[in-house]
């Protein structure tokens, strides 16, 4: 926002909230706010439609806005919601090809996914079957089923796991990345967050990036623009980040050939 020129506390105050509960929602959408930047994926952005048709909303985080209802199409949002698409099921055969390349000795690929996103795995398995390969489907219901869910991978012989943008999974970051380590299966995450505390690899859209042309539709909403009229936009800029200390601890030499197309490598 400051690039775009606004001064926090002269021109906009921010009032941060969680929005994974209804109540939560509801207390959000009381306040006299001019427009919500959604952060959270599915569940979020669930709570957000059902609390306001009003108050706009700019997703930041969404796997794929149309056909999970929130918006009508990409061109034409349609209603109070607009902002960015991940891309997430576009890019589930790019991160699974990377997983493959980077551990080409895994025979059996997990994927995670949880129900606020259920069009993931559909995605990840028409991959598979187009490749060969052979792909688990381990759902995540609640926080509860996280450690249940590495050792169904661990029982299958899962040699690589997939994790996903879910708000969900997101919540325990942390602790998805200590039990991929501890259970030693090499994980590709669609969120670089992870990377940053301790996980081996992220591909996705850049963060930054996202956040900056997030500002943008901020600032054409309080100069008056119609969120139905402001077109859903698609990343253009990714990255692909390694972190080296994670491989030598699960023992695995990433090629140089990965290496040198990383945007970033964590020693």
């Amino acid at each position: 926002m400051a690039e775009l020129g606004y001064v926090y506390g002269r021109d906009f105050v921010t009032e941060p909230r969680g929005t994974n509960s209804i109540a939560a929602v509801a207390e959000l959408a009381g306040l006299q706010l001019d427009v919500i930047v959604a952060t959270g994926g599915g569940t979020s952005l669930s709570l957000l439609k059902q609390a306001t048709t009003t108050i706009p909303v700019v997703m930041t985080a969404a796997s794929d806005p149309v056909r999970q209802g929130f918006v009508q199409s990409l061109a034409h949002p349609g209603g109070n919601f607009t902002g960015m698409s991940m891309q997430t099921l576009e890019l589930t055969g790019k991160r699974l090809e990377l997983l493959k390349e980077l551990v080409p000795g895994a025979e059996v690929v997990a994927v995670f996914w949880d129900s606020t996103d259920a069009g993931l795995w559909p995605a990840a398995a028409a991959v598979g079957q187009a490749r060969g390969w052979k792909l688990l489907s381990v759902e995540v219901r609640d926080a509860a089923q996280i450690a249940e869910a590495f050792k169904t991978a661990a029982t299958a012989g899962a040699g690589a796991l997939l994790i996903p943008a879910s708000g969900l999974l997101f919540s325990h970051a942390s602790q998805i990345v200590e039990l991929a380590a501890l259970s030693r299966i090499p994980t590709m995450y669609e969120l670089r967050s992870y990377v940053d505390v301790g996980g081996l690899v992220s591909y996705g859209a850049n963060i930054e990036d996202i956040w900056r042309r997030a500002a943008t539709y901020v600032d054409k909403i309080l100069k008056g623009a119609n969120p139905a009229e402001l077109p859903i936009e698609q990343p253009t800029s990714f990255e692909l980040v390694i972190n080296k200390r994670a491989a030598v601890a699960l023992g695995l030499n990433i090629s140089p050939s990965i290496l040198i197309r990383a945007d970033e490598v964590i020693e």
